[in-house]
């Protein structure tokens, strides 16, 4: 008695110690090393000495399994129960299917191929836990919930096996089976003695024999055939594929919230809604009428805690791993371990789980829960402290951040690419003998949406220098910068090379830039802007004669100067384009200062 209790003293401090340090460097995760060894089905090939990063795969040293999922809420029939031999078929019909692909596929070493080849490791899993429990009106943190969740996956992994061991009849045992069989007989006799030990008062008579009976088929086939598979089966975290199968709730997971958002990659928010509740209310009892205000109570709320009509009683059938927005119920961290041990002897591999703590859990809640995990047999625990994280993927609020701290979101601009096949103008232009090319693509109602420059040769600097400035340039267009403002900042930028040009709308550019903003100001924008800019089209020819006939009127020039009217006969600034003034006998710029020759 005092070599255990000093056993367990020890093993309480190292928790402790590894708590306090997985707290301090916010990466909890703990894998249990002995009890992963005792599980392990081929320990005379090597120990299992890591995981993969989710922890749901724990086998020999480079190798590798491939998964797949069943969404348990599928099989619940019309009549509210669960169909048991649709289960098996869809066990048995994933095993095959998985083991044809372990030979199929490719794998990232030789030596990792070699030994997926020679042990043909899988993991098969399932999704919708959570959601198959609210609908058979059952709560997850309750003993009927742990029971339901233990009987499903002691006979997806039982028949699963039992499948193995028929194929292995056809095709032969894995490769490391004759060295391991003794070893993985035992394990399969271990997981055969807990289906025994299901307790049989919340489970309908068909699951709990179903459970027990294919774990004696898997033991009495494997003892004739061997296995085809060294492992069969994982709890996987199963984000994607939950999603792509429109499950309310991930592997062995309860939901997260009634209604939640999900934070999107490019910007965003996406409401998600339980699609559970409805059939969870309707098996409980609730006639159409009050299902229907309960629903309108969670759309308005965010939490069906409160709804009218509900009773007190049925609320823990509907809690979640996050309190909700206006809410304060949750699934204790508890009931996540104990979820865990009650469906950890049952699986080959371990499970893909986070533990949910609430923001204001001590450093003594985590210690304790890593105890747990270990008192309850688990291979591996990872626990998630609410707003650990800045910004979270899955939240009860509109607003970015946790349930608790909510905060604004932030918009993000949005890319408008133009199309794969797109209208475009170019244009040669030369300025003092220094030639190039601009092409201006165009979105379907003809306004610029990219440029390009085309100058010296390419690799030079200065072709390069375009180039980027060209692809800078488009990006702001895509992205919904006015070109008005572009043409505003960019003209009438003064640097060699400049002067003369061959454009009478442009006669003289003061450098490439003014030239390239000047000419996309004559395409694009309106005469009244090509007028501010400086760009003589014809309109604006035609309006400068108009005002010369009339009598004279000042009226104000790109910067701002004002301009007798009376002077736009003169010509235009051999510097920056302009109409120049007439000043005694010659003429002045009052744009850049710059005069035909008199003082």
């Amino acid at each position: 008695t005092s070599g255990r209790v000093a056993t367990t003293t020890k093993a309480r401090k190292l928790m402790r110690d590894i708590a306090q340090a997985a707290w301090e460097c916010a990466d909890p995760g703990m894998q249990y090393h002995t009890t992963i060894n005792d599980w392990h089905t081929c320990p005379n090939t090597g120990p299992i000495n890591a995981s993969n990063p989710c922890s749901e795969y724990m086998h020999l040293d480079d190798s590798a399994c491939n998964l797949a999922s069943i969404n348990l809420l599928k099989l619940v029939g019309e009549d509210g129960n669960f169909d048991v031999e649709a289960y098996k078929q869809a066990i048995a019909l994933s095993i095959t299917a998985q083991e044809i692909i372990v030979s199929n596929s490719s794998y990232p070493t030789e030596k990792i191929g070699q030994n997926a080849i020679d042990y043909r490791q899988l993991g098969l899993g399932y999704s919708n836990l959570g959601a198959l429990l609210m609908c058979l009106g059952i709560p997850y943190d309750s003993d009927a919930g742990r029971d339901w969740a233990a009987a499903l996956t002691a006979i997806m992994t039982g028949h699963g096996y039992a499948t193995s061991a028929r194929i292995a009849g056809r095709m032969g045992p894995f490769a490391g089976y004759e060295r391991n069989a003794e070893p993985m007989l035992r394990v399969i006799d271990k997981h055969r003695a807990d289906a025994y030990a299901i307790p049989d008062s919340a489970l309908p008579a068909a699951v709990l024999e179903t459970a027990r009976s294919a774990w004696d088929d898997a033991l009495e086939a494997g003892r004739r055939y061997g296995y085809r598979n060294s492992q069969a089966t994982v709890i996987a975290p199963t984000g994607t594929i939950s999603f792509m199968m429109d499950c309310d709730t991930t592997g062995i997971e309860p939901d997260i919230a009634l209604v939640k958002y999900k934070t999107l990659v490019g910007g965003g928010l996406m409401k998600i809604v339980n699609s559970t509740v409805p059939r969870a209310l309707s098996r409980l009892g609730y006639s159409e009428e009050q299902v229907a205000e309960i629903i309108a109570h969670i759309d308005e709320t965010g939490t069906i805690e409160g709804a009218p009509r509900l009773l007190d009683e049925h609320l823990p059938v509907f809690d979640c791993a996050f309190k909700a927005q206006n809410g304060v119920r949750t699934v204790h961290w508890l009931g996540h371990v104990k979820m865990m041990g009650a469906v950890q002897p049952f699986i080959s591999g371990a499970i893909s789980k986070t533990v949910n703590l609430p923001e204001a859990a001590s450093v003594e809640e985590i210690e304790q829960a890593y105890i747990e995990g270990w008192k309850h047999g688990l291979k591996a625990l990872a626990i998630y402290r609410d707003g650990s994280k800045r910004a979270q993927v899955l939240s009860t609020s509109k607003e970015q951040g946790t349930s608790d701290t909510p905060q604004e979101a932030i918009p993000h601009p949005v890319r408008r690419r133009l199309p794969a096949t797109r209208q475009s103008r170019t244009h040669k232009f030369s300025i003092e003998g220094h030639e190039g090319y601009l092409t201006a693509g165009l979105y379907e109602d003809g306004a610029p949406g990219e440029i390009w420059l085309v100058m010296a040769k390419e690799g030079s600097t200065l072709s390069g220098i375009m180039d980027a400035f060209a692809t800078s340039i488009s990006l702001a267009l895509q992205y919904g910068v006015p070109l008005r403002d572009l043409v505003n900042k960019f003209s009438h930028m003064r640097f060699e090379p400049s002067g003369r040009t061959e454009n009478k709308e442009i006669p003289v550019a003061q450098s490439i830039v003014d030239y390239i903003f000047r000419w996309l100001a004559s395409q694009f924008l309106s005469e009244e802007e090509k007028e501010e800019f400086g760009v003589l089209s014809d309109a604006v020819k035609a309006k400068l004669i108009a005002q010369e006939e009339m009598a004279p009127v000042s009226r104000t020039n790109g910067n701002g100067t004002k301009v007798n009217s009376a002077q736009m006969d003169a010509p235009p600034c051999s510097n920056c384009g302009w109409i120049m003034s007439r000043a005694g006998t010659c003429y002045k710029c009052d744009n850049c200062g710059t005069t035909s020759g008199c003082g």
